[in-house]
């Protein structure tokens, strides 16, 4: 049970930290680039899947396939527009351990999807009912059984942190920052915390979570215990726990 001198630090982190200005630095940034429903979900989608390691280094490369897309992402992946700039055949790094070829599979994937079922937002709700956990879970498998396990993970059984933040901003209606795109057929109070390591760090400070493991498991218990502070809105409690992170550094 969390006490009530926590839940109202949290409460009041979360006022201060949903703005947006939230966005200046953060991959959340790029789906407010651009216009139209389903290009914002795949601009979103893209800068999720790529938003690991050290900012400095992510950023550029997202930067870098929306002016390849030409500022389209949707148009982009749809048409296949993407070969010509990420080759299947090309070994070269594109970030970390993925290389153009592997940037290529993805999105080959993700074309077949759009070919399918129009946008991710219609294969989420045709394969969630209504949860959002059911929607990560679907979308890990459906790549991984297309031709791209590496960039998105392979099943939820670990924190699948990117996942669940593209999942964050496409349900969380009424943000600065969240779209809320999928606000119809998901129940924000389904979504699971984008876990890593930084809130999980965050978390053990607070006393809501005792593993330092950030797994599925321990997403889910984080989760459970912000909707004590958030009810029905859990995922609000991301921005506590960044402006919680915030306040430690200004303190040293």
């Amino acid at each position: 049970m969390m006490n009530s001198s926590t839940r109202e630090k949290l409460r009041r982190y979360a006022d201060e930290y949903e703005t947006r200005s939230f966005m200046k630095g953060d991959p959340s940034w790029f789906m407010h680039q651009v216009k139209g429903a389903a290009n914002q979900e795949a601009t979103a989608f893209m800068a999720s899947a790529l938003s690991f390691g050290a900012r400095s280094q992510f950023l550029p490369k997202i930067q870098w396939l929306l002016d390849c897309a030409r500022g389209n992402m949707d148009r982009w992946v749809r048409t296949g527009a993407f070969e010509r700039d990420l080759p299947p055949d090309y070994s070269r790094c594109f970030y970390r351990f993925f290389t153009y070829g592997t940037m290529n599979a993805f999105l080959r994937a993700y074309s077949g999807l759009m070919a399918r079922f129009g946008t991710l937002g219609e294969f989420a709700k045709a394969h969630s009912d209504g949860d959002a956990l059911k929607a990560v879970e679907a979308i890990c498998r459906f790549f991984a059984e297309n031709g791209s396990g590496a960039v998105i993970p392979r099943n939820a059984k670990s924190a699948c942190k990117r996942v669940c933040m593209f999942m964050r901003w496409m349900v969380r209606d009424g943000s600065p920052v969240d779209l809320g795109l999928w606000a119809g057929f998901i129940d924000k109070s389904t979504l699971v915390i984008p876990l890593d390591t930084h809130v999980v760090q965050e978390a053990r400070r607070l006393g809501l979570l005792s593993s330092p493991c950030a797994s599925m498991c321990a997403a889910r218990r984080l989760t459970s215990a912000l909707s004590e502070a958030f009810p029905g809105d859990p995922c609000r409690g991301d921005y506590a726990l960044f402006g919680y992170g915030v306040s430690k550094q200004a303190e040293k």
